[in-house]
Parts: C-alpha cells; structure tokens; sequence
C-alpha cells in the first residue's frame, strides 16, 4: 500500500514546534505535523491544513524541503509512505491542536536530537541545521 503526505517544519526565533502523537504500536513520539493529502489538494494546501489542524497555527510556507520516504507495517499491510515536507513560520495561533495530537511544544533547534526518535524526521532536521 502507498501513502502519500504533506507536513511542514514551523521555525520562529531558532524554535521550532513539535507535535507528541502516539504511534501505531503504542509508543509516545515527538514528530514534525503532517497528513494526508486529500482529492483536489495541493501537497501546499495539504501541509497548511494539517500543520493548522495538529498545531492551531496558520502558517506561511517559506520553501521545499524535499521529501523524505519509509516503510512500516499496519496490522498486517506494509505501507510506503512519501512525504513532501515544507519549512514554515508561523502567521498567527487560531486556535488549539486536534485530538489526536496530545500537546505540542516550541524546542531549540539544539535540542531536537533529545526528542526526535523517527530517522527520517533526524534526516529531515540535518536538511535545516
């Protein structure tokens, strides 16, 4: 199965916003926001929407950062999943993170290797430092 998503890395005054979300398997992880794209998106309209609904941030998109690709079984399908990530700055808090995220947190680029477990997310990190 093929999954295709957008999310956006949100950068203000060398922070930048975390999002902790239980994974499949149960374990608690600090990650980047990000989502499906929906019929009639653009993966631009994709990583707002999404970085907006898990974090409560409107956010301006700066520029590309590629994208980054992994694998990983739910239940018994094993899915590959692209996603098209974009740096951001925030424009202005509307409102709060969704259910789904259990909070959110602005961390010091230095710190982002405590947090970050995911490797594509630690490569996606390399690509802004």
């Amino acid at each position: 199965m093929k999954e295709f998503s957008a999310g956006g890395i949100i950068i203000e005054s060398g922070k930048i916003l975390l999002v902790k979300v239980k994974n499949l398997s149960g374990k608690i992880r600090w990650t980047f926001p990000k989502g499906h794209i929906e019929k009639g998106e653009t993966v631009e309209q994709t990583a707002k929407r999404e970085v907006l609904e898990e974090t409560g941030y409107n956010c301006e998109i700066i520029k590309s950062l590629g994208e980054t690709k992994y694998n990983f079984y739910r239940g018994k399908d094993f899915v590959y999943k692209k996603v098209k990530w974009f740096l951001m700055k925030p424009v202005e808090k509307l409102g709060k993170h969704d259910d789904e995220i259990m909070t959110t947190r602005w961390a010091n680029i230095t710190e982002m290797k405590k947090y970050l477990k995911y490797k594509s997310d630690l490569q996606l990190l390399e690509k802004i430092l």
